[in-house]
């Protein structure tokens, strides 16, 4: 953007000692870019259907009951769900190159772990049904080339978009979810070999579980894409409380994250209160929600990251964020207070000279705002106390100082005048 229109005897600005002027300029505001998330609606219609010329034909209302599943598979989901959590590690397709992916999840379906491709790595996060990302740009641009703007979301915790890594993590990796679907499986299904091991082949909704054929019904391995995905391997988790230190510290970092399925079409930015202020400058921004089309998504945030500089040199950093409403457009604000700020100001109200200053503002989806971290981890701590139980030392035997008996006394007979 350019420099502020003149006001009537020379530049805008705010005046610095013995009448000096400060000028200001904008730079170009940059707009958010993300992947296009699709939403549907399922409705249901109802209808009377008449026969004849006097009364509707009735029908006898039949009650259904659904079949039990089949036993083995109460034994597995028993089993699944009652465990500390399992591991997964095998090697997938993410963006037509592999990647190897080792995750580790609780009982409920949250996870933790890392997508690896040689000296590229990103961390994963999964909790309340969504799954997160943190990488840097490098992997973004060679993973998930559809999402524009990767300079937006590298380096921080982002909501990961459904090519990455290509399936509902908890859906199909968590063992309650298992759980549920292997309850509409057949009660013979059909069977492969699993390194030697007979195991029932179980699909269920583009996911593919191969479950041991003796009891109690191991989990062997799991197809996250269907019959021709690659294989990750399952074992159970052997230290969950270290699983939920890792889950713990990485959702405590949630806060702010970005979502790049929402993209939003931002308006001029403006200074307001900025003038001789050393209390702050304020950044506005008006936006529009540009995708998805349609109705606006439950829960959608909308966020702005404003920077404030005076010739390359940064004077501080503001953020703030708001649910989306229904119209579709905000008016985005925050206040730079930072300490450069204020000497910056002081110093130009002290000092004669030009001080022009600008603002770089950027608009983005938020996934989760930073008030909702904290009963996010409430929800890791609950499963935490159920699953890790605490050990208790074992008691150690009394002795004398504890009121036990003193060891028996040993003596021994000396020749006379001693050896």
């Amino acid at each position: 953007m350019g420099v502020p229109p003149a006001g009537p005897g020379g530049p805008r600005g705010f005046a610095g000692a013995k009448g000096r002027r400060l000028g200001r300029k904008k730079k170009v505001l940059l707009g958010a870019a993300g992947a296009v998330v699709l939403l549907g609606s399922v409705g249901a219609v109802a209808a009377v259907v008449s026969s004849g010329e006097d009364e509707p034909a009735r029908r006898q209302a039949e009650p259904s009951v659904s079949a039990a599943p089949p036993a083995w598979t109460v034994q597995a989901g028993r089993r699944l769900t009652s465990g500390t959590g399992l591991r997964y590690d095998g090697t997938m397709t993410v963006g037509g190159r592999p990647v190897q992916l080792n995750l580790r999840l609780t009982p409920s379906g949250m996870a933790t772990g890392t997508l690896r491709a040689g000296l590229l790595k990103a961390d994963v996060v999964a909790i309340d049904g969504d799954t997160f990302v943190k990488a840097g740009s490098a992997f973004w641009r060679k993973y998930v080339p559809e999402v524009r703007k990767t300079e937006y979301y590298a380096g921080r915790w982002s909501k990961a978009p459904e090519s990455l890594p290509g399936f509902d993590v908890p859906g199909v990796l968590g063992p309650e979810s298992i759980a549920r679907r292997l309850a509409r499986a057949p009660a013979e299904p059909p069977t492969e070999d699993v390194n030697g091991v007979p195991a029932y082949k179980v699909e269920a909704r583009g996911a593919e579980y191969l479950m041991d054929a003796a009891a109690p019904h191991r989990l062997l391995a799991v197809r996250p894409g269907g019959p021709n995905a690659p294989v990750l391997t399952v074992a159970p988790v052997a230290a969950p409380a270290a699983v939920f230190d890792e889950l713990r510290a990485r959702v405590a970092n949630l806060g702010g994250a970005a979502d790049p399925g929402l993209r939003f079409r931002p308006g001029e930015l403006k200074f307001s209160n900025c003038d001789k202020n050393p209390s702050g400058c304020t950044v506005s921004v008006p936006a529009t929600l540009a995708a998805p089309e349609g109705a606006v998504p439950e829960g959608a945030r909308v966020a702005l990251r404003a920077s404030v500089s005076s010739r390359g040199t940064p004077l501080g950093r503001c953020t703030s964020s708001q649910e989306v409403p229904a119209d579709r457009s905000v008016t985005l604000r925050c206040t730079v207070t930072s300490k450069r700020w204020r000497d910056w100001v002081r110093n130009a109200l002290d000092n004669p000279g030009s001080y022009p200053y600008e603002a770089t503002a950027h608009v983005v989806g938020e996934a989760v705002a930073a008030d909702a971290v904290d009963e996010l981890l409430a929800k890791v701590d609950r499963e935490r106390a159920d699953v890790v139980k605490p050990t208790v030392p074992p008691t150690a035997e009394p002795g004398p100082a504890d009121g036990g008996s003193e060891p028996p006394q040993v003596a021994t007979s000396q020749p006379p005048g001693g050896s």
